[in-house]
C-alpha cells in the first residue's frame, strides 16, 4: 500500500470513528443531507438576494443609459451589473460635481426652490435629515444597541438609540431624554419610544449583532466578544451578587 493509500485508509478510519454508534443507513442519509441543507442554503440565500437586487437596479437603470453608449448593443450577450455600475459612475460625478464651488450654489438654489413647495419640503427636509445621519454618520443614531424595560414591568426589549429627544420634549423632562427604536422581529416595522437616558442599559454589542438577534428572532445568538478575563469578573461579579 502507496503512501496515498494509507493517507485515505487513516482519514476514513477518523472519519468512521466520529460517526455516532446505533444510527443505521437512514440516520446517515437523513444526517448529510440536514448537513447539505446548513452548508448550502446561507451561500443561496445570499446568492439570490445579491442576483435580486442585481437585476433590480440593472432593469431600472439600463434603459436609461443612451443607445450609443451601452455596450451591449455592440456585444452579442448582455453584460449583468452593468446599470450598477453606470449608476456608481454618475453618483461619483454627482458628488464631485457637488462638492465644487458651481455644484453647491446649484444645489443651494434647487434647496430653495423645494423649500416654498408646502408638501414637498417636509419630505425632502425628514428624508435629507435621515440620509445624512445614516450614510453620512453625523450623529450617534443607530450607533447603540440597548435594552429597555417595554412594554411593561420585568419585560426586556431589544432597542436602538437614534438619537436626542426633540425640544419639545426634552423640556418637559428635567431628564435627558434620548429617541429609542424598538423593532418587531423580523424588523419590518416598530415602534418609537421617547425615555430618560438612565433607564436605557447600553449593551456592549455592535449594530451588527443587534440586528442579527432580532432579524433571527432570538435563534442567532452573537458571540461574546468580550476578553477572556472580563467575562471571568462579570461571572464573579454575579456570583457575588
Amino acid at each position: 500500500m502507496d503512501r496515498n493509500e494509507q493517507d485515505g485508509q487513516s482519514a476514513a478510519d477518523e472519519a468512521a470513528s466520529h460517526r455516532p454508534a446505533g444510527i443505521g443507513l437512514m440516520g446517515r442519509l437523513r444526517a448529510y443531507f440536514l448537513a447539505g441543507v446548513l452548508v448550502t442554503a446561507p451561500i443561496a440565500v445570499t446568492v439570490y438576494l445579491g442576483w435580486w437586487l442585481l437585476a433590480f437596479i440593472d432593469g431600472h437603470v439600463r434603459p436609461l443609459i443612451p443607445a450609443a453608449y451601452n455596450p451591449e448593443n455592440y456585444l452579442p450577450f448582455s453584460i449583468p451589473g452593468i446599470g450598477v455600475l453606470t449608476l456608481i459612475i454618475v453618483l461619483t460625478l454627482i458628488g464631485a460635481f457637488a462638492a465644487g464651488y458651481v455644484g453647491r450654489l446649484v444645489v443651494r438654489i434647487g434647496e430653495g426652490v423645494v423649500e416654498r413647495m408646502p408638501v414637498v419640503r417636509s419630505v425632502y427636509g425628514a428624508v435629507k435629515q435621515i440620509v445624512e445621519t445614516v450614510v453620512a454618520k453625523k450623529s450617534k443614531a443607530f450607533r447603540e444597541v440597548v435594552l429597555v424595560e417595554y412594554p411593561r414591568h420585568g419585560v426586556w426589549s431589544l432597542g436602538f438609540i437614534t438619537g436626542a429627544a426633540h425640544p419639545e420634549v426634552q423640556k418637559m423632562s428635567a431628564e435627558e431624554m434620548v429617541h429609542v427604536f424598538i423593532p418587531c422581529a423580523p424588523p419590518t416595522a416598530g415602534y418609537l419610544a421617547i425615555m430618560p437616558r438612565r433607564e436605557v442599559t447600553v449593551l456592549d454589542m455592535t449594530v451588527e449583532d443587534g440586528l442579527k438577534l432580532v432579524m433571527s428572532g432570538g435563534i442567532v445568538t452573537p458571540p461574546d466578544r468580550k476578553p477572556r478575563e472580563v467575562k471571568s469578573a462579570a461571572v464573579e461579579e454575579r456570583k457575588r451578587a
